[in-house]
Formats: structure tokens, sequence, C-alpha cells
């Protein structure tokens, strides 16, 4: 069986006029994770049904928590915070997903046993060492080679609340601190840099735990008191954002398309794609914005355009758009003059070495591109780019927003693309294909 995808044909006239998108990954692994510290029923409808998500099913699942799926309805039986089942020789394997691997951890700082964490070949290689640290000041303990997974962990009969300073911008080192802060009798005091504030808003809007959040010209302030219950919710998850994206460029760089993307999660922190490809000339509209337990949600609209500007792009919207700058750069390839991107170091801490493949693909594809210092590129853009060579993409750890970005080329740029490891977009986004042949992309 062959394992790999073909694009040969831009796509044409769009079949329709409006689409979904698969429930946000970074909130449905938060509801897994934070489902099973809670004592009794939760449930979510539209839970992410990807693979990292299942992986951390799969891991809550070893550690004695009842998962039912119904339809569209995911229900969740929590143990409450100290119910955990910690078993002797337990592994639990976190597939390709940093995020369930670096909060799970978290969970466990109280086990009274050492449990093995692992994942896939791509997942160790990245770095634990952000989440390794501030755990052990909490009590627990860690043996791992160079921070990488696999690692033991054992917690502590007694997680000690600590002060912590975040310095990376990570949301999932955030997380951890913020999630092992519940098992302790205390407050956690945590200084960070501005991240993904999924968790902050869930702990306050959905669990009803109240923390304090104060925000300075760099820092953010949060701290967290121990609590001795989570009482259960319900939760209705929106729209990926990050999903979404790969719509949003397929339709701003094809020719006379419309497309309205229905009921995205908008969180302001995560919605720096929009706000870069606007200043980049994208036509792009917010539609039907809404408040849903602290998360904003709304349409969002799109018409193609032939008139993108290049971009000298300030850091400070990194962090917002952290995964997807790929497409970012696909983008600047169609802009008028030259595109400046910079601090992007952050980028080859993901699956692969994002910021390096970006650089080759985009190389492979014909774009002048150049690597500058302070981990930034520059890329020389063509309004009238148009591909018409042959392009094989293999050996990329599969990560899955290499492989879209890939597809989202070859529908609208053209070019003869054979694309390795063609399932891989079910790590995030299970129904990428599908929803794109509903449209009229021609995939082989």
């Amino acid at each position: 069986m062959k394992n790999y995808l073909i694009i040969q044909n831009k796509i044409k006239d769009f079949k329709k006029k409006f689409i979904e998108v698969e429930g946000d990954k970074s909130l449905s692994i938060r509801f897994v994770l934070l489902s099973a510290l809670t004592k009794g029923k939760c449930s979510a409808i539209n839970l992410l049904k990807s693979e990292d998500v299942l992986n951390a099913i799969n891991c809550i699942n070893k550690l004695g928590i009842k998962t039912i799926f119904r339809k569209r309805k995911t229900e969740i039986f929590g143990k409450g915070l100290f119910g955990l089942k910690f078993k002797k020789n337990l592994t639990l394997n976190t597939g390709n997903s940093g995020t369930t691997a670096r909060l799970l951890c978290s969970l466990l700082i109280d086990s009274n046993h050492h449990i093995k964490i692992t994942g896939d070949e791509s997942l160790k290689k990245r770095d634990m060492k952000r989440i390794i640290n501030p755990l052990k000041k909490f009590g627990a303990f860690f043996k791992s080679k160079k921070g990488k997974l696999p690692l033991m962990i054992k917690g502590t009969k007694f997680p000690k609340p600590i002060r912590f300073t975040e310095d990376l911008g990570s949301a999932q080192c955030k997380s951890a601190v913020m999630i092992a802060a519940l098992k302790t009798k205390g407050v956690t005091k945590l200084k960070c840099l501005p991240s993904r504030n999924h968790t902050e808003l869930m702990f306050k809007n959905i669990l009803k735990i109240p923390i304090k959040i104060v925000k300075t010209k760099k820092y953010e302030m949060i701290n967290i008191n121990g609590q001795k219950e989570l009482k259960p919710f319900n939760y209705k998850i929106p729209g990926d954002i990050s999903s979404a994206s790969f719509f949003i460029v397929l339709t701003l760089l094809s020719k006379d398309k419309i497309l309205k993307i229905k009921n995205v999660n908008l969180n302001s922190s995560r919605t720096g794609v929009v706000k870069i490809l606007k200043m980049m000339g994208g036509k792009i509209k917010i539609l039907n914005l809404r408040n849903y337990k602290g998360e904003k949600i709304g349409d969002i609209m799109i018409r193609s355009t032939n008139k993108l500007k290049s971009i000298n792009l300030n850091s400070r919207y990194n962090s917002s758009a952290i995964d997807e700058f790929l497409l970012i750069f696909l983008v600047a390839c169609k802009c008028k003059g030259i595109s400046i991107f910079n601090n992007l170091g952050e980028l080859n801490k993901k699956e692969s070495k994002r910021l390096d493949w970006g650089i080759k693909i985009l190389s492979m594809m014909g774009v002048k591109v150049k690597r500058i210092k302070n981990s930034g590129l520059k890329i020389w853009g063509q309004e009238n780019f148009n591909l018409n060579k042959k392009i094989t993409i293999k050996n990329y750890l599969k990560d899955h927003r290499i492989l879209m970005l890939c597809v989202i080329a070859g529908l609208t740029l053209g070019g003869n693309w054979k694309i390795f490891d063609q399932n891989c977009y079910k790590t995030s986004f299970p129904s990428f294909k599908k929803t794109l042949k509903k449209l009229g992309a021609k995939i082989k």
C-alpha cells in the first residue's frame, strides 16, 4: 500500500460556501486531563478525535479513568484530584503529543510508584526540561536522558507550593505548573511570559478556581491556590484556529474564491495568524463574535486576493501564531517585496525543526529565501509566483503541519507534489483530506 499523497492540480471552484473544522486540539487535551481530576462525570461536545487527543485519553484510562464515546459527545468519569490509580511498572505512551506528555506529568506529582512516560520518535527529540525543572520543585522525582523522553517520574505524598519564573513563553510549561499547583496545600506563585491562556480561562470560567492574574509590561503574575476537590463540568469545544488556518490560506492564495469557516476559537492568544495575514493584505473578516466560557468564538470570512504585500514582522506576534508560521511563509511567497521574520527559534523545538523545514521547502519550490540572525529568515515574494516542478517531501518526522502545508502549496501554487507519510495529518486534523475533497480538491 502506498504511503504518500499526490497533488498535481490546483483547486478549482469551491463546491461549498462554508465549512466547519474539528474541535480545538489544545482545549480537547486540556478537557481530557482536567476531567480526570474532577469528581464525577464530565462531558464534551465536539471533542477532537485526533491521534494526539486519543493518546491523552488512553493515558488517563490507564490511570483508572473511564471514558465513553457517544456520537458527538464524549463522557469522562473523573476520580478526583487525588483519585488516580498509580500502578507499578506503568508506561504511558503519549504518541506525538507534546502537550499531553508535558501536562500529564503534572497529574503524576503525587504518584507513589515510578511511572514511565514515552512517545514516538519525534516526541523523543523534544525538550522536557521545561516541565521537569518546575515539577521537581513540587517534590516530584525525575529520571531522564538529557531531559528527553522516555522519562521516569515518581511523585511525593505531599506536593508543596512553589515560586517559579517561566522565561520561554511556553503555555505547556505554564499549564503544567498550574495543574500541579492544584494538588498542593498553599499558594503557588508563577511569573511567566505571555502565552496561550486556555488553562487560565478553564480554571476561572469552568472549574471556578479563584486564580489571581496580574499583568506587567513583560510578565504575567499568576497565583494558584491548592484545591481539595474539582467539580465536574460540561463543555462544547469550538473549532481549531490552527486547522482553520489551512483553509484561510487555501482561499487567500486561490483565484476568485470566498469561504466562511464557522464556529472557530478566536482566543486572542491564538489569532496572530489572522492579524498577520490581514497586515499582508489578506481579505479576512470576523463575523458573529461571541463569548463562551471565557473563550471568544466566531466565524471567519475569507476572500481571495492578488494584492498581497510583504511584511517586516514585529516579533511580539510570534507566540500567538507559532503553529501557523509555515503557512505565513507560504503566503509570503506571493507577496510583492521581501518579508522578514525574526526570533523564531521556538519553531525548531516543535514536532520537527519547522524553521529549517520551512526554509528547505521554499527553496525546493524555487523561492529565494535566506536564513538570518536571531533565528529568522527573509523571503523574496513574487506576485505572480507559480510552481511547475516536481517536489518530493519525506523524512520530516511525520510532522502533521508540514504535510498539510505541502498539500495547500500544491493546491494553490501548482507543481507536482509527492508527500510521504500520508496519514500523519490525523495527529491534529483527522478530517483534513475529507474536507478538502468536499471543497473540490483532487488528492490521490
